[in-house]
């Protein structure tokens, strides 16, 4: 055999060793199996009318599969659904198994931890609800604070029934009165009393703070201001 020829046999060879292994690399890669635990999110359907209190926000599930789709799996695809109806509303327990689970195809359900939920469902109402303006500070000196106003002077909001019937009246954020002389308005955004409340309409909302000067005799009188020597 000439020198060329074998040195082709001995490339031929190795391209071959070469083949057999990525080929049982391969073969093993899609037949072993292997698991991963994930962080899956819960999802809820609820009925309409409904919401759900406090609800639990994710949940670990473990998934078996090849090493090939357990090393691919990306944890966003993962996803776990409670769907509730209205016979449920209150405090109940939902038990979660495999059903619960949106996987990647080629993925299977081991376990999920916890295997048991808490849900609170409760009805939803909505009501429009009066915002009161929050002053801080101190304008000037000299300069007194008439009755402010605020448009819109109110809030449409949402969230459980038992929430909303507690709110009399809504916040809104500071409106600093420091160092102003003048009247003047700040749009502010509407405080939620309570994470559970949604403020769907006018969540911000204008303050106009009328100011003028004191009358004289309270001027001269008012504190930090001189009075002129006689």
């Amino acid at each position: 055999m000439s020198e060329s020829a074998r040195t082709w046999a001995l490339r031929l060879l190795a391209l071959g060793i070469a083949i057999g292994i990525w080929f049982n690399a391969s073969v093993e890669d899609r037949l072993a199996s292997s698991e991963k635990v994930v962080e899956a999110n819960v999802s809820y359907i609820r009925p309409r009318g409904y919401v759900i209190i406090n609800p639990v926000r994710s949940v670990n599930v473990r998934l078996l599969g090849s090493k090939k789709a357990v090393r691919q799996l990306n944890p966003v695809l993962v996803d776990v659904q409670v769907e509730l109806s209205r016979r449920e509303e209150g405090s109940t327990t939902v038990n979660l198994g495999p059903e619960n689970v949106l996987a990647p195809e080629g993925l299977e359900v081991v376990s999920i931890e916890p295997s048991t939920i808490r849900v609170e469902l409760a009805p939803e109402i909505a009501k429009w609800v009066p915002v009161i303006p929050q002053l801080a500070g101190k304008p000037a000196p000299g300069v007194q604070v008439g009755e402010p106003e605020v448009v819109p002077n109110q809030a449409w909001v949402t969230g459980p029934k038992s929430v909303v019937d507690r709110i009399e009246s809504l916040a809104t954020a500071p409106v600093s009165l420091t160092g102003h002389t003048m009247t003047f308005e700040e749009t502010v955004p509407v405080l939620a009393p309570d994470p559970l409340i949604q403020i769907v309409q006018s969540s911000r909302v204008t303050v106009r703070v009328p100011l003028q000067p004191l009358p004289k005799d309270q001027a001269q009188s008012a504190p930090g201001t001189r009075k002129e020597k006689t």
